[in-house]
């Protein structure tokens, strides 16, 4: 089936190729030029709006923020009736609730389905994928979704995907911080980071965050971005947010969200995820 890819960035491009090399004819869509350039160069046709992409049955939105998807859809209105959108984009449940009652009621039909895993999974089509929705729906675009990983379906209702991803990227946020405070604690002990980080992570201490995330903390500034400092500002806000409206305790969040905001308020916002240990020195 004919798919329209919104957001064909750092992690959308591998989501689309993927897609791509299942069979399905792929056309990414990105404000971002670069992006669409990267796009190209891989072999997936890009435009710069999502009115410049031919009519396609299937729709996946994997755009950065709430804000992002809510543009979309405003600029989306008029061409989306008897389309399915797949909304991987991590937006919090409140943001797909509203924007899918928006487009069913244009017509479209609309599968919450935030995805895990970063762009290492993303490239091997391991991704884990949180799908909520009416089964019918789901089921519609199953052979999109299981070229990109995982299909686990986790509700019939919009928001179900989203609320187990806010669990998500609740851990992933408190273990980025703390990997990054325990190898500064090695430092701080006079002790090599890298030789600590071999001897703790396949113990009991290991995770698989400190694992991907702790070997990047022990380069430089400029390290490649994988998932930028800017990325976990907006999800652990989004954590936050979703936890205040119903009122769950979340402190150690809360001591995580402040870090990525100190990284991002010391001009690290677009550097990798990992540079968080920078709030330490």
């Amino acid at each position: 089936m004919n798919v329209t890819f919104v957001g064909v960035g750092a992690i959308g491009l591998p989501m689309a190729l993927r897609i791509q090399q299942a069979g399905h004819p792929v056309t990414g869509v990105d404000v971002v030029g670069r992006a669409r350039e990267n796009a190209q160069m891989s072999g997936v046709d890009a435009v710069a709006g999502f009115a410049d992409a031919p009519h396609a049955p299937v729709v996946v939105v994997m755009v950065a923020t709430p804000e992002h998807l809510a543009s979309l859809v405003d600029q989306a209105t008029a061409a989306v009736s008897d389309q399915t959108w797949v909304i991987m984009s991590t937006v919090g449940p409140s943001s797909v609730r509203e924007q899918g009652d928006r487009l069913r009621k244009l017509g479209a039909r609309v599968v919450d389905a935030p995805v895990t895993g970063g762009v290492a999974r993303a490239k091997t089509g391991e991704l884990v994928i949180f799908a909520a929705g009416d089964a019918h729906d789901i089921e519609t675009v199953l052979p999109v979704l299981s070229a990109m990983g995982k299909v686990n379906v986790t509700g019939e209702q919009l928001g179900d995907g989203q609320s187990i991803k806010v669990v998500n990227q609740h851990l992933c946020s408190v273990h980025i911080v703390a990997a990054a405070e325990a190898l500064n604690l090695a430092r701080a002990l006079g002790l090599d980071p890298a030789a600590v980080l071999k001897l703790v992570e396949s113990g009991a201490a290991g995770s698989w965050m400190l694992s991907d995330r702790g070997p990047r903390m022990l380069e430089g500034t400029d390290v490649g971005v994988t998932s930028a400092i800017n990325i976990f500002v907006k999800d652990s806000g989004l954590v936050a947010s979703a936890a205040a409206s119903c009122g769950a305790d979340v402190p150690l969040l809360t001591i995580a969200n402040a870090r990525y905001q100190q990284a991002a308020d010391a001009g690290l916002g677009m550097k990798d995820d990992s540079r968080v240990i920078e709030t330490w020195r």
